[in-house]
């Protein structure tokens, strides 16, 4: 009876592993819940390219006055980022990199042309913070006459803070002390409308450049007519989030300038046939 039952047991035993490799799935059907798998979900960006950020919403500076965001738009392209003032990793070395991006940018000057603007999704932020913060990065910026002027550090209360992120489809999530949140810099028209999302801590010194060209309309920099080139021979490419060669209009350039090469040759030798 014991061999029996033995016997019993292994036939059932291989058949249920029979069973579990023919159907996999079913193992998949209840999978374990992971908290971390709600706050991905919960954190990116909706783009919204064209839409407008709300200019009369009411913050603070690093030194405590109360700005209206619209003040810091005034002729030029600006470049927003969303960071929150303790952030002790992330956020410092995104502004940091964001820097030294803008110091290799050749022909567009941040002193003179655009403006950065950071702004904390995090009400808690105090003004004594944001002045820390914002020392870090002014005390390093060579060549900039006013630093506060160029590149304000911004925090304000829910209102506004909810007002901003949702114009910009920015989405965040406290965890713990801390905020889980996308790494993206947003790139605004002179009239504070939407022009491009980068992603990344590290912005390639031609997307940015040619980013804010794009959302000056050319007008920018020491050579519009050369910024008109750029903007005829680069395309944003939305998969691969960069700036790269358009290949048709470099080919209608390349033609007409066939053209008019096959011309002036033609016209030469008709002037000489006639001599």
């Amino acid at each position: 009876m014991r061999e029996a039952g033995r016997i019993r047991f292994a036939v059932v035993a291989f058949l249920a592993l029979v069973w579990v490799t023919a159907h996999p799935l079913s193992l998949e059907a209840h999978p374990v819940y992971d908290p971390q798998d709600d706050i991905l979900k919960s954190i990116g960006v909706d783009e919204k390219l064209g839409g407008a950020i709300p200019l009369d919403a009411h913050f603070r500076n690093e030194k405590g006055d109360e700005v209206r965001l619209g003040d810091y738009f005034t002729g030029g392209p600006v470049l927003l980022t969303l960071n929150y003032y303790t952030c002790p990793m992330l956020c410092p070395l995104t502004l940091r990199t964001l820097l030294g991006t803008v110091e290799k940018l050749k022909g567009v000057d941040l002193a003179r042309d655009f403006r950065i603007v950071t702004v904390s999704f995090n009400p808690e932020d105090r003004v004594e913070t944001a002045r820390a913060r914002a020392g870090e990065i002014h005390d390093v910026m060579e060549g900039i006459p006013d630093p506060a002027a160029r590149w304000p550090f911004l925090l304000g209360d829910e209102r506004s803070i909810g007002a901003l992120t949702g114009a910009v489809g920015f989405r965040y999530r406290k965890v713990g002390k801390e905020f889980a949140h996308p790494d993206v810099l947003v790139v605004l028209t002179p009239e504070g409308r939407i022009s491009r999302y980068l992603y990344g801590i590290e912005q390639d010194p031609l997307d940015l450049k040619m980013a804010l060209i794009e959302a000056s309309g050319g007008n920018i920099g020491k050579s519009t007519a050369l910024n008109q080139v750029l903007l005829f021979c680069f395309q944003y490419d939305p998969v691969g989030k960069k700036y790269a060669l358009y290949a048709r209009n470099i080919m209608k350039a390349g033609g007409v300038l066939t053209i008019a090469l096959l011309g002036g040759l033609l016209l030469v030798l008709w002037k000489r046939g006639r001599r």
